[in-house]
């Protein structure tokens, strides 16, 4: 497959995007969708329970995840503005064999992330709700109204929606930690510090970048969101650039503060962690009620809601428009189907979500570190493709292609030391 074998929906793709310089609330989009995205699993789970377990310990390991991604999803903008199409036609102007790969691991990262996220908003509804329904039904509550909004209002309504949703969290949480460091939880006398830096951590550690801030396939989906808001609102480089820089760093910084939640309200205190995803969401709403007070249990909850909602509706449109825009790709060569298989992809994902729900139910927990872990274990197959497109542009810079080479070296370095231990070659 050539160059010239891929076409866009339009002559000159690159002639959509704007020149403006200005910034407004509108001028945002796909950037907030991937914090969105983000601030899930790894954040409202992961992040809190590695600051009840091991402190600031693992604040490191955070930074590291996120300053080592950040280059492949700088990418992905990057070369969406400068060519006006999507790393995912991108990767099939390089080879068929780069966009299979993307297609089949997409179509099962889609599938895995959109049920396990699912499953943590369902549990976080049935703590809502006054009356009780099984986990199964709440998870079908959740899928099946996040397909009606995307059904009825496709991306001008996710653009809209995750922008409130970020503000409220993030509004919410910056206050309970500084609350909270305010009056920290008293240290058990008989406490003594965990350390993660042993093998049998590994899996912890893995599972918690996996996530951190998304997995990475999300830079693909982040591409054909911003694809989509250059076609329909015209958006330049410099909007684009601000948009993705904005959402990036508010993902990475709330996920220190939500291990800072960990650290002053559970860290230390005898209290038992509940390690279950599902089990931990409990926990999770009492130390925000800890902290702020009893008053804002329900407000906290709805926030939390809220914030998983987000967090389903993104992974069932991201995924399901990038399978879409893979397989017209592959079928026509031409992203000019796309928007007719985006609703039969979304849906395949959303009820491939639930299969996987109900086929799994009751160990949702190893569900959860399974796709956190799945998504560690592929990203260094992403960040190379990534890394090739950007490369062939010819706009690395030198600094960048090192920077970038780091990365590829730091995921597939910890990639092959959790596998090791995984087939116990170590360990």
């Amino acid at each position: 497959m050539t160059d010239n074998h891929i076409s866009q929906d339009f002559s000159d793709p690159k002639a959509n995007i704007g020149t403006s310089q200005k910034l407004s609330l509108k001028s945002f989009g796909p950037g907030i969708l991937m914090a969105s995205a983000a601030i899930g699993g790894s954040h409202l789970v992961a992040s809190t329970q590695a600051g009840a377990l091991y402190g600031w310990q693992l604040a490191i390991m955070i930074v590291l995840a996120n300053v080592f991604k950040y280059p492949f999803y700088r990418f992905a903008t990057e070369y969406t503005y400068s060519t006006g199409e999507s790393l995912v036609a991108g990767y099939a102007k390089k080879s068929p064999a780069y966009l299979w790969a993307f297609f089949i691991l997409c179509i099962v990262s889609g599938i895995i992330s959109t049920g396990a996220v699912s499953i943590l908003c369902a549990v976080i509804l049935g703590y809502m709700l006054p009356f009780e329904l099984n986990t199964l039904a709440l998870s079908a509550i959740i899928m099946a109204s996040s397909w009606l909004l995307l059904f009825a209002g496709h991306y001008k309504l996710l653009d809209s929606l995750t922008k409130w949703i970020i503000i409220s969290l993030t509004a919410a949480t910056i206050a309970a930690v500084f609350i909270a460091a305010g009056k920290p939880s008293a240290i058990d006398p008989n406490f003594i510090p965990a350390s993660p830096w042993n093998l049998a951590a590994l899996g912890f550690i893995i599972a918690l970048m996996g996530w951190m801030p998304a997995p990475l396939e999300f830079s693909a989906i982040t591409s054909v969101w911003t694809a989509k808001k250059i076609r329909t609102d015209h958006t330049s480089r410099f909007q684009g650039m601000v948009d993705f820089n904005v959402g990036f760093l508010t993902s990475a910084i709330l996920a220190l503060f939500f291990l800072a939640m960990g650290v002053f309200v559970q860290y230390g205190t005898g209290q038992e962690i509940i390690m279950q995803g599902g089990g931990y969401v409990g926990q999770l709403i009492q130390m925000y009620t800890q902290t702020i007070g009893s008053w804002s249990k329900m407000f906290v909850a709805f926030i939390a809601f809220l914030c998983m909602y987000g967090t389903v509706i993104t992974c069932a449109d991201g995924y399901g428009r990038a399978n879409a825009e893979s397989l017209s790709l592959i079928t026509t060569k031409t992203t000019q189907a796309t928007e007719k298989y985006v609703m039969l992809w979304t849906t395949l994902t959303v009820i491939g979500g639930y299969i996987l729900i109900a086929f799994f139910s009751g160990q949702m927990a190893a569900l959860l570190k399974f796709a956190m872990i799945t998504a560690f274990v592929t990203a260094p197959i992403f960040a190379y493709l990534n890394y090739t497109l950007a490369k062939s542009e010819g706009t690395l810079s030198r600094g960048m292609n090192i920077y970038a080479l780091a990365g590829i070296v730091f995921l597939s370095g910890f990639t092959v030391l959790f596998l090791l231990q995984f087939f116990k070659i170590i360990g």
